[in-house]
């Protein structure tokens, strides 16, 4: 059966073990599961091939870009092809006049800046992981500047998306705002692969801010920070970034990076200002309004490597705290709740480790109301893990919030959808059948 798909595109096509070992995993998920082949799309037609042996075969197809999701989205659960799209990787036309750049969806996160470097302009979507723009698209990705520039669906303008019936799509236009027809490029972002294949993205860019500077605070209590961060969004101040690490988190950072940051509740606070002149402003209201939730410690970055350490630490913050629990297995939550409700669900998040008696980090983006909680635990111990991420899901929920603010719903999150979403579930596999009759687009996930 893979013979034939060989046959079609050659060396493209893979059959190594190390190779289909990759491509059957996440950074998060349990149960990996390798695929029948890995096909190395370089071009388009390398996409409509593919699906179209698998609409042949009947074998499902999961779109692949780095890997780095979390739910599972890139694990097969059943015989399958990974399509890895990461060899699709051509910045294709910037455009700094319509502030819009065009790319495949294999270019990454960090590619990209490399190739805006002296344009003056910069895509703001920044998750920790170096992902692909692609997968990023269909996770409807996130990261640190979220809170004031949005996650990939604001940031994406246009789409070329390939259904498993092997037609385009060219969805969106490059244009700053459009009132015509249905919106179906906003369908497909988030997707994780389940209706298309993205081929190629329009992306909005943004001007480089000229006037930007970095808080450090420190608080006793983690509850005062999530209470710190509430009242810098209730203020009038330009928040770009607000990230939430707690004391371990600290702790990881100064032993994995050589760091000397005090090890407590911390707050990483970034202000695009409008001019020179209002960054002492904005920062004098910003430690009065730290103060007053009874933070302890504080520290001002102006100068760029100054900066550029504190983002480095909150970017590698999961990969140090990986490193402090050898041979365990990781748990990653990412719930979101509407901001008035921040402080009671990060006390619960807290309390509840404790009362399962699980080792767990609590970090997040915390200026979106969404936060992580990272627990390690033994591989035989993996249930307790499960338990508190479902009691997590289930008070967010009730406070209003959703089960994923960023990372997707893959297979982990699927139990809550109905709880979550009621009648609107049924028309979202209304919609899976539409665009996929066959089931062959990463089937099992979401829906």
């Amino acid at each position: 059966m893979i013979e034939t798909l060989q046959a079609q595109l050659g060396d493209k096509v893979s059959v190594n073990a190390y190779e289909l070992a990759a491509h059957g995993r996440d950074e998060n998920y349990p149960s990996p599961h390798p695929p029948l082949a890995v096909v190395y799309a370089t071009e388009r037609a390398d996409v409509v091939a593919t699906l179209a042996w698998a609409r042949a075969a009947h074998v499902a197809v999961i779109p692949f870009g780095a890997g780095t999701s979390f739910e599972g989205q890139v694990v097969p659960q059943g015989p399958a092809i990974s399509l890895d799209l990461a060899r699709m990787n051509r910045v294709l036309r910037i455009a700094p006049a319509d502030f819009l750049v065009e790319i495949e969806p294999g270019v990454t996160r960090t590619a990209l800046e490399a190739a805006l470097r002296y344009t003056g302009l910069f895509f703001p979507v920044d998750p920790g992981a170096d992902a692909t723009l692609g997968g990023m698209a269909a996770t409807n990705a996130s990261g640190t500047t979220t809170v004031r520039y949005g996650g990939m669906r604001p940031n994406v303008a246009a789409l070329e998306v390939v259904l498993a019936s092997g037609e385009v799509l060219d969805l969106g236009r490059p244009v700053r705002k459009t009132s015509s027809g249905y919106d179906l490029k906003d369908l497909f972002i988030g997707s994780a692969g389940t209706l298309g294949v993205i081929t190629r993205l329009t992306l909005r860019l943004h001007p480089v801010p000229e006037h930007v500077h970095t808080l450090r605070v420190g608080f006793t209590d983690l509850a005062q920070a999530a209470e710190a961060a509430y009242a810098m969004m209730a203020s009038a101040l330009p928040v770009a970034r607000l990230e939430l690490l707690d004391d371990l988190s600290l702790r990881a950072i100064n032993r994995a990076l050589g760091r000397a940051y005090p090890a407590q509740p911390t707050l990483f606070i970034e202000f695009h200002s409008s001019t020179a002149e209002s960054i002492a402003a904005e920062a004098e209201l910003a430690q009065e309004l730290a103060r007053s939730a009874g933070a302890a410690d504080f520290a001002l970055a102006r100068a760029t490597d100054e900066r550029a350490a504190i983002w480095e630490a909150r970017h590698k913050t999961y990969w140090a705290l990986v490193s402090q629990f050898p041979g365990h297995t990781y748990t990653i939550t990412d719930t979101a709740v509407p901001l008035a409700q921040l402080v009671p669900m990060v006390r619960y998040a807290q309390e509840l480790l404790v009362t399962l008696g699980l080792p767990g980090s609590i970090i997040g983006h915390v200026g979106d109301g969404n936060f992580h909680t990272l627990v390690a635990t033994p591989p035989e111990e993996i249930e307790r893990a499960h338990d508190f991420s479902g009691r997590l899901v289930q008070r967010a929920l009730a406070l209003g919030g959703t089960a994923s603010g960023e990372h997707g719903i893959g297979m982990t999150k699927r139990p809550y959808m109905a709880a979550e979403h009621g009648t609107a579930l049924d028309w979202m596999r209304r919609i899976k059948a539409l665009f996929d009759p066959d089931n062959l687009l990463n089937p099992g996930k979401i829906v």
